[in-house]
């Protein structure tokens, strides 16, 4: 089996054993609230904060949709009161009908919505190709040079990407097939059931070696062929999504909607179905965020009094601009104190009209929150739209903080109380970084949250490290009513936990220091934020 095979095998056993319900690993249940490796929220609520007032505030999560049904959301979903539930009617004259609990800007009236789309390079290429099909560089004028450069470049993406969908689909078939036979040759030497000590003693067997050897780790840690099949299963729908939606030149998912992507006068579609067809990611994002804490079930959200507005507007492939500066605008203008976007993509083709909406937004005191993205790159040379610094821009936007994602390395306290330099892996390896455009880390490896239908799942990315500076945003903010988003992001930057540790630069085996991968260089800690807070609000 390849390398590549062997990757896929380790990460498939590591969700297995985290993702799940109940039974998760205690080591990883809340760590992110936790002293040792997280953001010390307990601490705060502990010793700081008990018995102290709050205010109900406002987040909205711009994403894929929220599950409002979930049992610990429960009370911490966001009701319209100027709107009467299912009347048909735009009671508030905010020009979207019967939006009880946010918005989706991704189905239409009749109740049908957008789940797969394509990605924007493919967008690009279709846009472009009626155009440039078929010329070279001596066919192009001088001011069309800009646009035939960048047909090229989403043309060979886009070749190249299904090109890469195909081989992975063949790879991965082979894979399953490789384990099939070894399953089946274990099984028939065995005559029936077998434990891993069994599979362990095959290994110095000739004709059993290389089977005993590829599946040991996997009877070790109890998968079966149905459960390995299961988990393959992720692979094969990727790699087809890719052919079918992300590259598919001939896809159409806008006809659902019935807008014109280009037109962002045209503002009035969508519907009230704030869940959509996946609320997977959303649900996730939302208890990260807000899931009651210390009911006893699933984890404990960062903050304990906030109301989840869901705005649905991230498909599976990459949104539309439109889409996301309108979702923007529908927070701020329905209440959102705090926005999070925990999404991104490589091109925006029409960035001015997104920067107009966060503009918006910091004209209105709200704080957006974002993920820097899990390409392993550097931000500053590789975009992740929307970014905190368009080429555009002549200022830098007051109400934007860009996350990255943090780990819970063991030997992080240890290193820490020895003075020592060394490996300690405390960026994610997926993190994107840079040292002026990511702002601060924040836990986002192994994160117990809620998923759809009352389930809980433990999955990474810098989508789960921005919700948690979100939660941090609006802990500060419900308690500390009269501090400004501006003061509080201030309070945030100021109050991370700083290190002079080196860590892998993400996706390689450099050695940096961890400072130099964001502009605070630190990881978000509540119980300093707190203690400044406190400060600053005694002070007014």
């Amino acid at each position: 089996m390849n390398r590549t095979g062997k990757i896929l095998i380790a990460s498939l056993l590591l969700a297995s054993y985290t993702a799940g319900a109940q039974d998760v690993d205690k080591k990883i249940l809340n760590w992110y609230n936790g002293a040792k490796f997280g953001m010390s929220t307990d601490k705060a609520y502990a010793k700081l904060l008990s018995g102290k007032k709050s205010e109900p505030v406002v987040v909205a999560v711009i994403d894929s949709g929220v599950d409002i049904e979930h049992e610990d959301l429960q009370g911490s979903i966001w009701v319209n009161k100027d709107e009467i539930a299912g009347n048909g009617i735009d009671d508030d004259n905010n020009g979207y009908i019967d939006d009880v609990n946010g918005w989706s800007f991704l189905g239409n009236p009749d109740g049908e919505n957008i789940n797969d789309t394509q990605l924007e390079v493919t967008r690009l290429y279709k846009r472009y190709d009626a155009k440039f099909k078929g010329k070279s560089l001596a066919d192009i004028s001088a001011d069309e040079k800009a646009e035939y450069e960048l047909y090229k470049q989403c043309r060979d993406e886009v070749e190249g990407g299904i090109s890469s969908a195909k081989g992975g689909l063949a790879r991965y078939t082979q894979i399953q097939k490789s384990y099939e036979d070894a399953f089946k040759a274990v099984g028939d030497h065995f005559g029936g059931s077998y434990t891993a000590k069994d599979v362990k003693k095959l290994k110095k067997d000739p004709a059993l070696a290389a089977y005993a050897e590829q599946l040991y780790p996997l009877v070790k840690n109890g998968i079966t062929l149905d459960n390995l099949k299961s988990q393959l299963q992720g692979a094969f729908d990727h790699f087809n999504s890719q052919l079918d939606s992300h590259y598919n030149l001939d896809m159409n998912e806008r006809a659902i909607v019935g807008d014109d992507p280009a037109n962002f006068e045209d503002k009035n579609y969508g519907n009230n179905q704030v869940e959509g067809p996946d609320a997977f990611h959303g649900t996730h994002v939302a208890g990260i965020i807000a899931a009651t804490r210390g009911n006893g079930i699933g984890n404990d959200g960062v903050a304990d009094n906030v109301l989840i507005m869901s705005v649905r507007a991230v498909p599976n492939g990459d949104e539309r601009d439109k889409d996301v500066a309108l979702a923007i605008r529908y927070a701020v203008d329905n209440g959102a104190q705090i926005i999070n976007g925990s999404f991104g993509k490589s091109y925006s083709p029409y960035q001015d009209e997104v920067i107009a909406a966060i503009r918006y937004a910091e004209s209105k005191g709200v704080l957006i929150c974002h993920a820097a993205g899990n390409s392993n790159k550097d931000i500053g040379l590789e975009p992740n739209f929307p970014s905190p610094k368009y080429p555009s821009m002549t200022a830098e936007f007051t109400n934007w903080i860009e996350v990255g994602a943090s780990t819970r390395y063991k030997k992080f306290k240890a290193a820490n109380k020895k003075g020592l330099k060394g490996h300690n892996g405390l960026a994610a390896d997926f993190s994107n970084y840079n040292k002026k455009m990511v702002d601060v880390f924040a836990p986002g490896l192994e994160i117990y949250a809620t998923t759809p239908d009352n389930k809980y799942a433990a999955i990474q990315g810098t989508s789960m490290a921005s919700p948690m500076v979100a939660g941090v945003a609006a802990l500060l903010k419900s308690y500390y009513p009269k501090l400004t988003m501006f003061e509080i992001r201030d309070i945030i930057f100021a109050s991370v936990q700083t290190t002079e540790l080196e860590t892998p630069k993400p996706g390689e085996k450099e050695q940096v220091p961890f400072a130099s991968l964001s502009n605070t260089g630190g990881i978000v800690n509540v119980y300093n934020a707190v203690l400044l807070a406190e400060e600053k609000a005694a002070g007014k």
